[in-house]
């Protein structure tokens, strides 16, 4: 199995602010003291910037357009409701947010399969919201997909059982902890897994300091290590700043590339882009209004497009 794909589904904001619903767990996102529309249209000009740059390095991006008609304010992150493999399978996921559960749609599906994709089969685990129970996709798993482990930080959007579950269906060996950070003088659980670690072809960049039982931290890090990847350690200040939200992919002649958001890129230290650039060059764009208003960064805004092509 591939860890890294060519093909990402990047979904354009029509309608994109501050979610109040998801406000309530997501410590990353802050309201910008200006008007809606000034925020989506700064978000579009983020977005555009990002997607181009994207193309420039040969990165194949199907850039579907959000629906004016749903109020869809975090549709931008589609990572969160869907997944794409190898095999031809796609997984559907429960999404804590009420107006995010408005996000998945079939049309998506269909725009793929015109672009020459195959879809095989649609594991759909969204019934779930229904018992309150939830699992936010490629934010709530980390997927090592070429050694089939998969790494997930519990947390009111990530469910332990439903991670096992998908592990079983999807033949992904889990690993289990738990990541916190310093809100107000309080550790409280992170949202998202892919706020604080990035798994790369050779390396990994993630948030140590976030997981706070030694036994868990020493057990991430040594299927890191087994994998045969290079631990990049991020300190807490740095994953603020979207430091843990990247994602490695390919572009034009199968080159890599890790991709990132300025402010990422801009937290790290020399000694840290250093380590980063002996394994793929860096890739960033400005995304201030998506990081501060969504809480979302730059991986969130990819989904990794896997599926085999007809």
């Amino acid at each position: 199995m591939k860890q890294t794909t060519n093909s990402i589904l990047m979904i354009r904001p029509v309608n994109f602010r501050m979610n109040e619903q998801t406000a309530v767990n997501n410590y990353f996102q802050e309201t910008l003291a200006i008007k809606n529309a000034e925020i989506n249209t700064k978000a579009q000009e983020e977005f555009d910037a990002f997607v181009e740059k994207l193309k420039a390095v040969g990165v194949n991006v199907v850039v579907i357009s959000d629906d004016i008609n749903v109020d869809t304010p975090d549709s931008i992150f589609p990572n969160n409701w869907v997944s794409f493999h190898e095999n031809g399978d796609v997984a559907m996921y429960p999404m804590f947010a009420e107006n995010r559960r408005k996000e998945r749609r079939e049309d998506v599906f269909i725009k793929l399969e015109e672009e020459g994709f195959k879809i095989n089969n649609i594991t759909d685990y969204t019934s779930a919201e229904e018992q309150g129970v939830y699992l936010e996709g490629t934010g709530s798993l980390l997927l090592d997909r070429a050694n089939s482990i998969a790494y997930c930080a519990l947390s009111p959007r990530a469910d332990e059982e439903l991670f096992i579950e998908f592990c079983e269906d999807f033949e992904y060996t889990p690993v289990v902890f738990t990541a916190n950070q310093t809100v107000e003088g309080e550790r409280l659980a992170i949202y998202h897994t892919n706020v604080m670690m990035c798994l790369a072809e050779t390396f990994a960049v993630i948030c140590l300091d976030t997981i706070d039982d030694k036994k868990e931290r020493k057990n991430v890090v040594s299927h890191l290590k087994q994998t045969g990847k290079q631990v990049i350690a991020i300190t807490e200040q740095q994953m603020n700043q979207f430091a843990g939200n990247m994602l490695q992919l390919r572009g034009k002649d199968d080159a890599l590339y890790l991709v990132m958001s300025q402010a990422a890129h801009d937290s790290l230290t020399a000694t840290q882009k250093a380590e980063i650039e002996a394994h793929c060059p860096i890739l960033s764009s400005s995304l201030e209004t998506i990081e501060t208003c969504g809480g979302g960064s730059a991986r969130c805004m990819m989904a990794e497009v896997f599926l085999p092509k007809v």
